[in-house]
């Protein structure tokens, strides 16, 4: 049979979930890394130089094709110039009012989970103390029974947490997905308009080292997704 000072115990444990819980819902999700234009910049591969030895053995050909050079890398880099590009994903999920507006959204119902996860835990707190102020009044068996009945709210209370922490993860996921999807769909249709053959992803992750700040279009990618949010 378990004493007073056990169940006393057990709502610290059970607080304790309930905190980690809610740490869940202030946790602000991480945005993944977003794919954007399938499209690739192909980089064309000079032509090999042509053969001059025939040319200087052959005694009936008075003049001989010139070698052709490769391409200078500068000059290459050059030709892909406004073509290649990289936008910083959290800068750009962060200024996007689509995920503003889904990240409030997530907020307003974990609120709700929040507060049912409240009612459970006053609940069974309530009953532990109206128990503990009664049992030395209460028979051996009696006690045992009332028990019983703690410990089963207590289990009861631990699943409902755990159904409400799924609840959670998944909500927060599908909000978070149909974000991301309209938005490669919209840096996609950026890209085209403009011309980029390939726009890369620069996470916090490292997914980009080193890029110069020219090729940056968080801003201009970032207004107009906005521009098109508001035309909804």
């Amino acid at each position: 049979m378990k004493n007073p000072l056990q169940l006393t115990i057990n709502i610290v444990l059970a607080l304790a979930v309930a905190g980690l819980y809610f740490l869940h819902f202030n946790h602000k999700p991480v945005a993944p890394a977003i794919a954007t234009d399938s499209s690739t910049a192909v980089m064309a591969t000079p032509e090999p130089a042509a053969d001059t030895t025939a040319a200087a053995t052959t005694t009936e050909t008075t003049t001989t094709e010139p070698a052709v050079a490769a391409a200078p890398v500068q000059d290459m880099t050059g030709d892909f110039s406004g073509k290649l590009a990289y936008v910083e994903s959290g800068k750009m999920l962060d200024g996007y009012q689509g995920m503003k507006d889904a990240r409030r959204a997530f907020e307003g119902k974990a609120r709700g989970w929040e507060k049912q996860n409240q009612t459970m835990l006053a609940s069974f707190k309530a009953n532990v103390e109206a128990y503990q102020k009664q049992a030395s009044t209460l028979t051996a068996e009696q006690r045992a029974a009332t028990e019983q009945k703690l410990q089963e709210q207590q289990q009861q209370v631990a699943q409902q947490q755990q159904m409400l922490q799924q609840q959670a993860q998944q909500e927060e996921a599908k909000l978070t997905q149909t974000v991301l999807e309209s938005v490669n769909k919209k840096v996609e249709a950026y890209g085209k308009a403009h011309g980029y053959k390939l726009i890369l992803i620069a996470a916090p992750s490292g997914t980009i080292a080193y890029g110069e700040k020219n090729l940056d279009i968080t801003t201009p990618v970032l207004a107009y997704l906005n521009a098109g949010y508001r035309k909804k």
